[in-house]
Protein backbone atom coordinates (compact mmCIF):
# COMPACT_ATOMS: atom_id res chain seq x y z
CA UNK A 1 0.00 0.00 0.00
CA UNK A 2 1.00 3.49 -0.58
CA UNK A 3 -0.36 7.00 0.81
CA UNK A 4 -0.02 10.40 -1.07
CA UNK A 5 -1.24 13.39 0.42
CA UNK A 6 -1.78 16.13 -1.68
CA UNK A 7 -3.01 19.34 -1.69
CA UNK A 8 -5.90 19.93 -4.07
CA UNK A 9 -7.53 23.09 -4.45
CA UNK A 10 -7.14 24.32 -1.04
CA UNK A 11 -8.47 21.04 0.44
CA UNK A 12 -6.15 17.92 1.79
CA UNK A 13 -6.72 14.97 -0.36
CA UNK A 14 -5.32 11.54 0.58
CA UNK A 15 -4.83 8.93 -2.11
CA UNK A 16 -4.30 5.21 -1.21
CA UNK A 17 -2.78 2.82 -3.69
CA UNK A 18 -2.99 -0.75 -2.75
CA UNK A 19 -1.60 -3.74 -5.26
CA UNK A 20 -4.33 -6.27 -6.27
CA UNK A 21 -2.92 -7.71 -9.07
CA UNK A 22 0.35 -8.54 -10.91
CA UNK A 23 1.56 -9.57 -14.21
CA UNK A 24 4.68 -11.11 -15.26
CA UNK A 25 6.21 -10.26 -19.09
CA UNK A 26 9.40 -12.83 -19.37
CA UNK A 27 10.54 -11.71 -22.63
CA UNK A 28 10.74 -14.32 -24.40
CA UNK A 29 7.43 -14.29 -25.67
CA UNK A 30 5.37 -15.32 -22.75
CA UNK A 31 3.33 -13.75 -19.65
CA UNK A 32 1.43 -14.81 -16.97
CA UNK A 33 -1.38 -12.94 -15.15
CA UNK A 34 -2.87 -10.80 -14.16
CA UNK A 35 -2.19 -12.97 -10.59
CA UNK A 36 -2.51 -12.16 -7.06
CA UNK A 37 1.16 -13.64 -6.59
CA UNK A 38 3.80 -11.04 -6.47
CA UNK A 39 6.65 -13.47 -6.09
CA UNK A 40 9.58 -12.65 -4.92
CA UNK A 41 13.00 -14.19 -4.11
CA UNK A 42 14.11 -17.64 -2.64
CA UNK A 43 16.56 -18.01 0.19
CA UNK A 44 19.37 -20.44 -1.30
CA UNK A 45 18.77 -23.34 0.40
CA UNK A 46 15.20 -23.58 -1.83
CA UNK A 47 16.37 -22.57 -5.15
CA UNK A 48 15.43 -24.94 -7.98
CA UNK A 49 11.54 -25.17 -6.22
CA UNK A 50 9.31 -24.71 -8.30
CA UNK A 51 6.30 -21.65 -7.08
CA UNK A 52 3.80 -19.66 -8.51
CA UNK A 53 5.71 -17.35 -10.37
CA UNK A 54 8.45 -19.70 -12.09
CA UNK A 55 9.21 -19.89 -15.70
CA UNK A 56 11.10 -22.08 -17.51
CA UNK A 57 12.74 -20.79 -20.51
CA UNK A 58 12.94 -22.69 -24.04
CA UNK A 59 16.35 -21.05 -25.04
CA UNK A 60 19.37 -19.66 -23.47
CA UNK A 61 20.22 -16.46 -23.58
CA UNK A 62 19.24 -12.84 -22.18
CA UNK A 63 15.42 -11.70 -21.41
CA UNK A 64 13.69 -8.46 -20.15
CA UNK A 65 11.65 -9.55 -17.59
CA UNK A 66 9.25 -6.86 -16.53
CA UNK A 67 6.39 -6.95 -13.38
CA UNK A 68 3.75 -4.73 -13.81
CA UNK A 69 1.16 -4.36 -10.38
CA UNK A 70 -2.08 -3.46 -10.96
CA UNK A 71 -3.05 -0.84 -8.16
CA UNK A 72 -6.56 -0.34 -6.99
CA UNK A 73 -7.24 2.64 -4.90
CA UNK A 74 -9.45 5.01 -2.76
CA UNK A 75 -8.90 8.74 -2.00
CA UNK A 76 -10.23 10.84 0.84
CA UNK A 77 -11.13 14.64 1.21
CA UNK A 78 -10.47 16.83 4.35
CA UNK A 79 -10.01 13.22 7.03
CA UNK A 80 -13.30 12.09 5.18
CA UNK A 81 -14.40 8.05 4.27
CA UNK A 82 -12.16 6.45 2.28
CA UNK A 83 -13.93 6.46 -1.44
CA UNK A 84 -13.33 4.41 -3.96
CA UNK A 85 -11.63 5.25 -7.46
CA UNK A 86 -12.77 3.49 -10.29
CA UNK A 87 -11.11 1.11 -12.28
CA UNK A 88 -6.89 -0.12 -11.74
CA UNK A 89 -3.78 1.65 -12.15
CA UNK A 90 -1.25 -0.02 -14.05
CA UNK A 91 2.95 0.86 -13.51
CA UNK A 92 5.37 -1.24 -15.08
CA UNK A 93 8.64 -1.32 -13.54
CA UNK A 94 11.88 -0.96 -15.67
CA UNK A 95 13.06 -4.63 -17.63
CA UNK A 96 15.70 -6.62 -15.96
CA UNK A 97 18.33 -8.78 -17.90
CA UNK A 98 18.05 -12.37 -16.50
CA UNK A 99 20.74 -14.52 -18.61
CA UNK A 100 19.43 -18.39 -19.12
CA UNK A 101 22.03 -21.06 -19.22
CA UNK A 102 21.85 -24.56 -19.70
CA UNK A 103 23.66 -26.71 -17.60
CA UNK A 104 24.10 -31.03 -17.70
CA UNK A 105 24.09 -33.05 -14.93
CA UNK A 106 25.47 -36.37 -14.59
CA UNK A 107 25.51 -39.10 -11.79
CA UNK A 108 28.61 -41.18 -10.97
CA UNK A 109 28.69 -44.54 -8.96
CA UNK A 110 32.47 -43.48 -8.30
CA UNK A 111 33.65 -41.84 -4.96
CA UNK A 112 36.44 -39.16 -5.94
CA UNK A 113 38.48 -40.01 -2.82
CA UNK A 114 38.51 -43.32 -3.44
CA UNK A 115 38.92 -43.26 -6.81
CA UNK A 116 41.10 -39.87 -8.10
CA UNK A 117 41.21 -41.06 -11.85
CA UNK A 118 37.03 -41.92 -11.72
CA UNK A 119 34.82 -40.39 -14.57
CA UNK A 120 33.68 -36.83 -13.41
CA UNK A 121 36.63 -36.55 -10.67
CA UNK A 122 38.92 -33.78 -11.42
CA UNK A 123 41.75 -36.20 -12.41
CA UNK A 124 39.90 -38.29 -14.45
CA UNK A 125 38.23 -38.26 -17.81
CA UNK A 126 36.07 -35.48 -19.07
CA UNK A 127 32.51 -36.54 -18.87
CA UNK A 128 31.37 -37.29 -22.43
CA UNK A 129 27.83 -35.74 -23.59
Amino acid sequence: MQAFDVDMFGQAVRVIATPVQYTWTYGDGTSLGPTPAAGGPLPQERWGEKTSTSHAYAETGDFGVVLTTHFQGTYSVNGGPPLPIPGQGQFSGPSQTVSVWRSITRNFADDCLRNPQGQGCPAGPSPSP
